[in-house]
């Protein structure tokens, strides 16, 4: 009635399925890579200016501009090293580089000199993304091989038989 998985031959197409995904993710690797290339140059020509900003005389909006740019650039480079490593991404980084990006906006422009409307936005997208944050600790990871609701059952099942085994050894007491 049914075939077995031995007997059953692999198809022309299902070959071919395979060695497309993996040059399309080669290829995607190496976009990738020429992007944290790009990326890790881009920073060094902003680290020289950050520098040269420091001189005389000395602007400190354009400094603190200048750091907070700096940071959402690391952030941006690790979200892509990540990407590299385990072909996802970071939903914590991606949050993370958003708050510094929102962050660095309010700050560089000033709270003073935005008009309320942009503060009121700006802090319901922060509370957002804070929230989004926060909750990503208790979201389990879903990349390939981990199914969240196997892991929960195996907690569970395994927390009952620590207590059975608590209970039965209190009763033979």
């Amino acid at each position: 009635m049914y075939k077995s998985a031995e007997n059953t031959p692999i198809t022309m197409y299902e070959i071919n399925r395979g060695r497309v995904v993996r040059t399309l993710e080669f290829i995607q690797d190496v976009i990738v890579i020429s992007l944290c290339i790009g990326l890790f140059s881009f920073m060094v020509l902003q680290v020289r200016d950050m520098f040269l900003s420091l001189l005389p005389p000395l602007d400190f909006h354009a400094v603190t501009a200048d750091i907070l740019f700096l940071l959402i650039l690391v952030e941006l480079f690790r979200l892509l090293i990540i990407y590299l490593q385990e072909h996802r991404v970071s939903i914590g980084v991606a949050v993370e580089v958003s708050i510094v990006s929102a962050l660095r906006e309010v700050i560089v422009k000033g709270v003073l000199e935005t008009s309320w409307s942009q503060v009121l936005a700006t802090c319901a997208f922060l509370l957002v993304l804070g929230v989004l944050l926060f909750l990503r600790v208790w979201l389990p990871p879903t990349f390939e091989g981990i199914d969240p609701e196997q892991e929960v059952s195996k907690r569970y099942r395994s927390r009952a038989k620590s207590e059975l085994i608590q209970n039965n050894g209190q009763h033979n007491s």
